[in-house]
């Protein structure tokens, strides 16, 4: 029973019982019988409109609560006729507008972080009290390729419970489930440098915030791979014009010396001056070595700026594959070329590119002999020019698959090579020429056998 209908009873029974008592000691006594019971009428009228203005408020605090609760904070209550209500109205309508405000303050400062970190080329990864995702942005979605994120922990496609995106290729799904484990196992409140499988590079961070008085954790990842590899230039490019300069300024003053040096060589006798020049001669030689050496390394450091204009990639190939073919059939070393007329050509520096291109299918043909050396027969490049997005693709793919042995984030980095005595100078060289073209690239093991370079061409 609510108050005002235990308050009501309350009103009518004392009335009641004061009629019963006007009529049992005043029913002699008509007129004052009859003016006690309209005194006692009035009093019951006064009482409950009394009743009903004091439980006003009540009324109030109940439509107060429904707004409250049905979340409509643009509504108003309106203003009663008692000065006494109006000051609480007044303070539920503050109350109203201060909640309207907050929300939309609120909504928008949501809407504009969604924005912001679908727009943030940093991927972010939000998770819930069970560590299952609960937001993950595009670049997220990009980067590590899952599909039907939500509500899943990053465990759950290392155990093959939850699905990868649906257009991953082998190497891809690789390359995602290889980062994935990596951010799994990263710790709460630490920054770490992580590399994938194709070599790019990339800070990860795990923080956490508070939800409701409870922790909930956070990852956030950035590819460093450009910004890496301008440090990494410029720290080559440094140390290598240090050494030419040093090593110049040697073999300069080595060659004039040892052209003096033969000056002398009259004064010996035929056997000696026979020595003496041979001698003479092998350190000259060494030297023009060394130059060369030290040249191949400021090649790449003196590199010009591309000079833009059409190319047709098909002659190119075929200009590299002619003056491949006849070493290749020497050594008993297939060669298979699959074109697509359909590519239109595209904008590159032509003498920058067909270097570049010269020196992955040179590593592809020692690859192949290195394999021959060490027991294996024949072997095989392929070149394969595809359109594709637009775009065209070109990939090189050899048999010797020397990749296969060696980690992917290994590769692009100075002075590493896979051959016995190589300075890692030619993979610098076509990093360096596609990265100022802006081409995407990609080498790595095929899984099948096959070592392959891809060069996107947009």
């Amino acid at each position: 029973m609510t108050l005002r209908l235990r308050l009501g009873g309350y009103l009518l029974g004392l009335h009641v019982l004061l009629f019963v008592l006007a009529a049992v000691l005043l029913l002699d006594r008509p007129l004052l019988f009859v003016g006690a019971e309209l005194a006692l009428l009035a009093s019951l009228a006064a009482g409950l409109a009394l009743l009903r203005r004091a439980l006003e408020p009540l009324g109030y605090t109940r439509r107060f609560h429904d707004l409250l609760q049905d979340q409509n904070y643009a509504n108003r209550l309106a203003a009663p006729d008692s000065p006494e209500l109006a000051e609480l109205v007044g303070m539920f309508n503050a109350l109203l507008a201060t909640l309207h405000r907050e929300r939309l303050a609120a909504g928008e400062q949501q809407g504009f972080l969604d924005r912001l970190l679908e727009a943030t080329p940093s991927a972010v990864l939000v998770f819930d009290f069970d560590g299952a995702v609960t937001l993950l942005n595009a670049s997220a979605h990009a980067l590590l390729g899952v599909d039907a994120a939500h509500g899943r922990a990053l465990a759950a496609w290392l155990d093959g419970t939850a699905p990868l995106a649906p257009g991953l290729d082998a190497r891809g799904r690789e390359r995602s489930l290889d980062l994935i484990a990596q951010l799994d196992a990263l710790p709460q409140g630490e920054s770490r440098l992580l590399t994938d499988t194709e070599g790019r590079r990339y800070r990860a961070q795990r923080g956490q915030f508070y939800d409701r008085g409870f922790a909930r954790h956070f990852l956030m990842v950035e590819e460093l791979t450009a910004e890496l590899e301008d440090s990494e230039r410029a720290t080559y490019a440094k140390l290598v014009r240090v050494l030419a300069h040093e090593v110049n300024n040697t073999v300069a003053a080595t060659r004039s010396v040892l052209d003096s040096l033969l000056f002398y060589r009259g004064q010996l006798t035929a056997p000696d001056a026979a020595d003496f020049s041979t001698a003479i001669d092998a350190v000259k030689r060494r030297n023009v070595s060394l130059g060369e050496f030290i040249d191949r390394f400021t090649r790449v450091v003196k590199m010009p700026a591309p000079e833009l204009r059409p190319v047709n990639i098909r002659d190119m190939v075929d200009d590299i594959l002619w003056l491949n073919r006849e070493q290749c059939a020497s050594r008993g070393i297939g060669i298979g070329w699959r074109r697509c007329d359909a590519v239109a050509p595209r904008p590159m520096d032509a003498q920058l590119m067909e270097q570049a291109l010269l020196n992955i299918v040179k590593n592809a043909i020692e690859a192949v002999l290195a394999r021959q050396a060490a027991g294996s027969e024949g072997g095989h490049v392929e070149f394969a020019l595809d359109a594709c997005d637009g775009g065209a693709l070109l990939s090189v793919s050899d048999s010797a698959d020397l990749l296969g042995e060696q980690s992917p984030r290994q590769l692009f980095t100075p002075f590493f090579s896979t051959k016995p005595g190589g300075q890692g100078i030619g993979l610098m060289f076509v990093r360096e020429v596609l990265t100022r073209h802006g081409f995407p690239y990609a080498l790595g093991s095929t899984g099948a056998g096959e070592t392959r370079f891809e060069i996107r061409f947009p």
